[in-house]
């Protein structure tokens, strides 16, 4: 039988992808998918993932909550926080994906810190599809996550000789 992908076969090299081109192979991830699960920690400890649509400026990702769901309560008591973005895929040859590990902050409407983000956030469909006002912009409370660290999974960058799993983290 003929193997599609033969560079899957054998080793897995070990090689850091050079930081320009890991953060912007990131970038391109997160500015080009809109879907993640996010985790954060329960009262007794336990864990709680979310689907959100979600919004990125740089390497922060953010979305729009009701400051009484769980998870922006679980987020008001403890802010750590780790977020799961992945690409469609049709087999380990398309795998890619990113893990997000950080602190979350809620802004509300009216901080000025929250401006550079409304700008960033795509909200207009969403009122279109609600029948509401594009003259009438959300007032919703955003909740940002800055990672500290960030998994990137692509197992492409084995045929290029480069381990499948890098890890970045802010300079």
């Amino acid at each position: 039988m003929p193997l599609t992908n033969p560079w899957l076969a054998g080793p897995t090299p070990d090689r850091d992808l050079p930081r320009e081109q890991l953060e912007e192979r990131i970038l391109n991830l997160l500015s080009t998918h809109n879907l993640a699960v996010i985790a954060t920690v329960n009262k007794d400890g336990s864990p709680s993932a979310t689907p959100v649509r979600y919004c990125s400026l740089g390497f922060e990702i953010f979305y729009t909550s009701w400051n009484a769901s769980v998870k922006s309560r679980n987020l008001k008591r403890d802010p750590r926080i780790s977020a799961g973005i992945v690409a469609p895929l049709v087999g380990q040859s398309s795998s890619r994906g990113a893990q997000l590990f950080g602190r979350a902050r809620t802004l509300e409407r009216d901080d000025p810190e929250v401006e550079q983000y409304w700008e960033a956030f795509r909200w207009q469909s969403d009122h279109v599809e609600q029948g509401r006002s594009l003259r009438e912009p959300p007032t919703d409370p955003l909740t940002i996550i800055t990672p500290n660290r960030i998994l990137y999974t692509e197992h492409w960058l084995r045929r290029a000789g480069y381990r499948p799993r890098q890890t970045w983290r802010p300079a």
